[in-house]
């Protein structure tokens, strides 16, 4: 994987994400994690009043989220349309959740955003990590934000190594990915754009697009 294909416009299509603005700033999509909280709360009040409800501090629901009792739900949030919050939602705050996604039950999340039609539905954790449009992560799929060791995160690609500066950093996965069940993806994880993860995984480092990842080394290119 090449160092070209780690950047914001090589994994994602912004149009799907009303954080385009945040990404569009970023160079590599990590970039933008920081800035997360401070556009919500920027972009929250400025949401079309007939369109949006806010739900508490810097919490704003589009009026047609559908949202199963027994969730949690922090600020600051954006909760887009069509999206479904299911029973035993935790969301942390500072998350970005698109149109049409499922957050599912026993899912948290924290420092996110999720694309439009991202679904986590079932025992998801995502922390510090940025999914893009249409990307499905398995049951029990979770993201690995620190590192054993807490040392700052690199990525690790098939050029070298990329420092991100970063304590917390868990994946980055591009549009269209679909990650099986039950797998692992350790900090500074980068999937490319429409790539597949074998359930039961344990990805480290990066998986270029369009690929199928079946275990470490070994990497095979969709037909």
């Amino acid at each position: 994987m090449e160092q070209a294909s780690l950047r914001t416009c090589a994994l994602f299509d912004l149009s799907h994400t009303i954080a385009a603005p945040l990404l569009e700033a970023a160079q590599y999509p990590w970039q933008a994690l920081a800035g997360i909280r401070d556009f919500i709360l920027g972009l929250g009040p400025a949401l079309p009043a007939e369109e949006y409800e806010q739900r508490g501090e810097g919490v704003w629901v589009h009026k047609t989220a559908v949202l199963y009792p027994n969730h949690y739900m922090a600020g600051p949030c954006i909760i887009g349309p069509g999206t479904e919050v299911r029973p035993g939602a935790f969301i942390r705050g500072s998350a970005l959740v698109g149109a049409g996604c499922v957050v599912g039950n026993s899912t948290e999340l924290k420092n996110v955003i999720l694309f439009d039609n991202v679904q986590v539905p079932h025992y998801n954790y995502v922390g510090d990590s940025i999914l893009g449009y249409k990307s499905h992560m398995g049951a029990g799929s979770i993201t690995s934000n620190v590192k054993s060791d807490k040392a700052l995160v690199t990525v690790h690609f098939g050029e070298g190594d990329m420092e991100t500066g970063l304590k917390k950093l868990g994946a980055i996965l591009g549009d269209g990915v679909e990650v099986g069940c039950g797998t692992v993806l350790n900090p500074g994880t980068v999937v490319g754009p429409g790539s597949r993860v074998y359930p039961l995984s344990s990805v480290r480092g990066c998986v270029p697009a369009r690929s199928v990842y079946k275990k470490q080394g070994e990497v095979a290119a969709l037909r």
